[in-house]
C-alpha cells in the first residue's frame, strides 16, 4: 500500500489528526508512525495507546529534535493491540527487528566496542572476537559489547586453555591433526575425532563464562570430578580440578561487596553532553563483577531514564533466559518499568525486579557504574573534537561551506593490469563508516594482464557510483545520508582530470566537490589548478585525508590479493574438462587449496559433494599424467 501523493503530514490537517488519534484505543499495543510515501518512521509500544500518541503532538517544543522532526512526517498512524504489556513489548522487538525504522535507532553501530561470537549454526562452533554485530544465522550468539577489550582477549586465551578448543582458523594439516591435538589443547577438530554433539558440549561450557555462570560452571565440574573420583577414573578426575581451578582464577580480584551476594544483579548507569551519551552495564554475579558492556547512544534520542530503557530492552532481547539477572539497579527511574520487568519476569521464568536505589550500598554501585560512564565519555568527548577540528580545518583548506561530515575515499590497486579492483571508503564525522564500504571489479575491457589504466578505472568507478544521481535528477543531496560531502581521489591531477570529466559528463561536477591527494608528497589538487594547495603535511584536516586515503588503500589491496588468490587457486581446476565453477568451489572448500587436491585419492576425491567416479578420475590424472 502506498499513501496517496495528495496526503499532507497530519500536523497540517488538525480535524484529520484529531480524528485519528479518537480511533485509537487507550489498551496496550504497538503503534506505527508513517510517512507520505508510506515509509515507517517509527515503532512504538504503550500500556495505554491513545495517551502514549497523543503526547507526541500536543507540544512539540517539549520533544527532543530529533523526534519533533519525526512528528512533523508522520502522514498515518497505525496500531496493533495485544493483550498484556510484556506482549506489546515483545510485539515491538520483533517488528524493529524486521522493518528497522531510521527512528528507532539508539545505539550507535561506531565500533567501539568488540564482542564475543559463537557460531551455534555450525557443527563445530567457532569462538572468535569480532566489531561486527551480524547475524549470519539467528542460532549464532553474542556476547558483549565489553567495553575492556584487553580483558576479553585474555579471559578467551585463558579459556582455550582450560578447555579442549579448536586453537587454529584452518587446519594446519590435511590428513592429521596438528600438535595441539597432541599436548591437549585441541580435541582434532579439523579431522573430526571428536563428534559434533561432543564438541558443541565444551563450548557450551564456555558459553557459561560468558554469560556470567562461572559459579555454576564450577559447581557442575566438581560434581563431574567427584564422580570421576569414584568410579578410579582419575585422569579425567585431575583434568576436571586443573579446569576448576584455572576458572576459579578468571576475576578472582573483582570481587564488588553488596549484602546480598547471592543474587544475580546488573546495575545501569550513563552520562551524557549534548550529542552523545555513555551507557555502562556491569553484570554482579554471586557478588562478582564478571562482565563490563558498554554502549553509545545518541543524547538526542530521550531523556535519561527513556534512553537506559531502550538499552535495557535491546540488550536483554538479545540474550539467553538464564542471563537476565535477578535484579536491575538503574541510575534513573524509567518511563515503563514495570512494562520491561513483566517482559523480563515471563522471559526468565521468575520474578525480576527493577530498582533505582536512593542510598546504601546498591546506590553506592550504581554510582561507581555511572563514574565509570563518565569517563567513557570524557574518552568519547576527545575523539569527538579530534575530528571536529580535522574537518574544520579541512573546510578551511578546501573553503567548504560546511563542515564535510561524509567524505568517501576512492583508490585502485592490480598489478600490471592483472585482477584490477577498486575500493570506495566512508568517513562519517572522521569516524570509519565500513557498513558503507564498497568495492569494485574494474569491467574495462581495455585494462588487462600487461596493460593498466588507473585514469580509466577510476572514471569508471565514479561513473558507476553516482550514475543513479545523473539518471534521476530528484534525488535528493541535502539531508541524504548516500550523498558525500567530499570526495577523495588517491592520486594526482592524472586521476583527478579523470574523474572530473566523468562528473560534468554526469551533469555533477558543480554539485559534487572532489579532490585529489599524491602519494609522494601527500599534496592536495583541486580541479582546474595546475599546482597544489599550500598545506602542511601535520595539519589536522591533511591529517584526516590521509587516514582516509590510507584506508582505502587497505581496503582495495586486500581485496585485489583476495581477487588473485582465488583466480590463482582456479587456475589449475579450470583446465580440467568437465569441472565447472560450482565444482571447483566444493572442492575447495572440501580439500582447502590446490596442494591437497593434487595429493587426493580418486576415492578421496568421489566423498566430495557432485564428484563422481568419473570426474574423480580425471581430476586425479590431470595431476598425475602418465609417462
Amino acid at each position: 500500500m502506498t499513501l496517496s501523493s495528495q496526503v499532507l503530514p497530519l500536523l497540517k490537517e488538525p480535524e484529520r489528526l484529531e480524528t485519528r488519534l479518537k480511533e485509537i484505543p487507550a489498551e496496550p499495543g504497538v503503534y506505527y508512525m508513517r510517512d507520505v510515501s508510506d515509509r515507517i518512521l517509527y515503532i512504538g509500544k504503550s500500556k495505554k495507546l491513545r495517551s502514549r500518541v497523543r503526547s507526541y503532538f500536543r507540544d512539540l517544543q517539549s520533544l527532543s529534535p530529533r523526534i519533533a522532526l519525526m512528528v512533523r512526517q508522520v502522514a498515518e498512524i497505525e496500531f496493533i493491540v495485544t493483550d498484556t504489556e510484556a506482549e506489546a513489548l515483545a510485539l515491538e522487538a520483533n517488528l524493529i527487528k524486521q522493518h528497522q525504522p531510521h527512528f528507532n535507532v539508539l545505539l550507535k553501530d561506531d565500533k567501539k566496542y568488540p564482542y564475543l561470537c559463537i557460531t551455534w549454526s555450525e557443527d563445530y562452533p567457532r569462538i572468535f572476537i569480532t566489531r561486527k554485530r551480524r547475524l549470519g544465522n539467528e542460532r549464532d550468539r553474542f556476547y558483549g559489547p565489553y567495553v575492556d577489550t584487553h580483558l576479553l582477549r585474555s579471559t578467551l586465551h585463558i579459556v582455550k586453555r582450560i578447555f579442549p578448543l579448536r586453537q587454529r582458523p584452518q587446519p594446519l594439516f590435511k590428513d592429521r591433526p596438528c600438535l595441539n591435538f597432541d599436548i591437549g589443547r585441541c580435541p582434532g577438530v579439523c579431522q573430526q575425532m571428536i563428534s559434533g554433539e561432543d564438541y558443541r558440549k565444551i563450548v557450551q561450557k564456555v558459553a557459561m563464562v560468558f554469560q556470567g555462570r562461572t559459579g555454576e560452571l564450577v559447581d557442575t565440574l566438581m560434581v563431574q570430578m567427584d564422580q570421576a573420583a569414584e568410579a578410579l577414573n582419575f585422569e579425567q578426575a585431575a583434568r576436571l580440578r586443573d579446569q576448576i581451578n584455572g576458572l576459579k582464577s578468571l576475576g578472582a580480584e573483582q570481587k564488588v561487596a553488596l549484602p546480598d551476594d547471592t543474587i544475580s544483579r546488573d546495575a545501569i548507569a550513563l552520562a551524557a553532553d549534548e550529542q552523545h551519551a555513555c551507557i555502562q552495564l556491569f553484570q554482579i554475579r554471586a557478588g562478582r563483577l564478571v562482565g563490563r558492556l558498554g554502549f553509545v547512544a545518541d543524547a538526542q534520542s530521550g531523556e535519561p531514564g527513556a534512553i537506559l530503557e531502550r538499552v535495557l530492552e535491546e540488550h536483554y532481547q538479545t540474550v539467553d533466559a538464564v542471563e537476565i539477572p535477578a535484579e536491575i539497579l538503574v541510575q534513573h527511574e524509567l518511563p515503563e518499568s514495570d512494562m520491561l520487568a513483566e517482559f523480563l519476569s515471563d522471559r526468565k521464568g521468575r520474578k525480576v525486579t527493577i530498582v533505582a536505589p536512593q542510598r546504601q550500598t546498591k546506590a553506592e554501585l550504581v554510582e561507581m557504574v555511572e563514574r565509570n560512564a563518565e569517563y567513557e565519555l570524557a574518552r568519547t568527548q576527545r575523539f569527538a573534537d579530534r575530528n571536529a577540528q580535522a574537518m574544520l580545518d579541512l573546510a578551511e583548506v578546501l573553503d567548504l561551506p560546511d563542515m564535510p561530515r561524509r567524505i568517501e575515499g576512492y583508490d585502485i590497486s592490480h598489478i600490471q593490469g592483472s585482477d584490477a579492483v577498486a575500493s570506495q571508503v566512508v568517513f562519517v564525522d572522521g569516524i570509519p563508516a565500513k557498513q558503507h564500504y564498497r568495492h569494485y571489479k574494474i569491467k574495462n575491457p581495455t585494462v588487462t594482464t600487461g596493460h593498466s589504466d588507473d585514469f580509466a578505472s577510476m572514471a569508471e568507478v565514479i561513473r558507476r557510483r553516482f550514475r543513479k544521481y545523473a539518471a534521476d535528477p530528484q534525488l535528493p543531496r541535502v539531508g541524504n545520508s548516500d550523498w558525500p560531502d567530499l570526495v577523495m581521489i588517491d592520486g594526482g591531477k592524472g586521476q583527478l582530470s579523470a574523474v572530473v570529466s566523468v562528473l560534468r559528463e554526469l551533469n555533477l561536477l558543480e554539485e559534487l566537490r572532489v579532490v585529489s591527494l599524491a602519494k609522494k608528497r601527500e599534496e592536495i589538487f583541486l580541479p582546474g589548478e595546475s599546482l597544489p594547495l599550500t598545506t602542511e603535511a601535520e595539519q589536522p584536516g591533511v591529517q584526516l585525508l590521509r587516514r582516509l586515503r590510507d584506508e582505502a588503500h587497505r581496503f582495495a589491496v586486500s581485496f585485489h590479493r583476495q581477487q588473485r588468490s582465488d583466480r590463482m587457486r582456479r587456475s589449475c581446476l579450470e583446465d580440467i574438462p568437465g569441472l565447472g565453477h560450482h565444482r571447483q568451489k566444493e572442492l575447495l572448500a572440501a580439500f582447502r587449496s590446490v596442494d591437497y587436491i593434487r595429493e587426493a585419492t580418486p576415492e578421496q576425491l568421489t566423498n566430495v559433494s557432485g564428484i563422481g567416479p568419473q570426474i574423480a578420475q580425471k581430476i586425479y590424472d590431470y595431476f598425475h599424467p602418465q609417462p
